[in-house]
């Protein structure tokens, strides 16, 4: 009788291992499920940012190109006032940048000019300030196709077509003084 006793109990042991065995086995399916699942969101997500984040990613990033100090002289009465600049330009993109270069010459001759139209009583401000680096702003535009020319013919334009169109953002994002001397 004492064969029976072990037995017995070895009945139910099968069975409790066979809802071990399926408890195991749901979980790790759940596992194989999940980390799939997360693997293909990783990808998904991945994705998307090399489509779109490149293009955000490189319209962020600025493009600085520095000028030769500038000297010119003001248009105080007497014209014993000067202003010496320096200037740094953010540009959009590489390319701006090797167009910007193409045409340095003029660009400089126009900036000398619009700061030489000015007095040292309006550059001591920060609104002349402002003014000006809009002003050199747009004469940097200017040769790209963008500015107070480029305006002009997009109104013309739009007077001929009846849709209106948007103006085409400049390419000449800001205009940084890195040294403004006013002597």
């Amino acid at each position: 009788m004492p064969a029976t006793p072990n037995t017995a109990p070895a009945a139910p042991a099968p069975a409790k291992s066979k809802k071990l065995i399926v408890i195991v086995a749901v979980v790790a399916l759940l596992a194989i499920v999940a980390a799939a699942a997360y693997v293909w969101m990783l990808q998904r997500q991945h994705r998307s940012a090399d489509e779109g984040g490149a293009a955000v990613a490189e319209a962020t990033v600025p493009i600085f190109l520095p000028l030769d100090s500038m000297v010119a002289n003001l248009s105080d009465p007497g014209g014993d006032r000067f202003v010496q600049l320096g200037i740094t330009l953010e540009l959009a993109d590489e390319k701006t940048v090797a167009t910007v270069k193409q045409y340095l010459p003029s660009i400089r001759n126009g900036i000398l000019i619009l700061v030489s139209q000015r007095t040292a009583d309006e550059l001591l401000t920060r609104e002349g300030k402002e003014k000006l680096a809009s002003d050199i702003q747009a004469e940097v535009s200017a040769p790209l196709g963008y500015g107070a020319s480029a305006k002009k013919r997009e109104r013309e334009d739009a007077t001929d077509e009846d849709s209106p169109r948007r103006a085409p953002k400049s390419p000449v994002r800001r205009v940084l003084f890195a040294s403004f001397i006013i002597q």
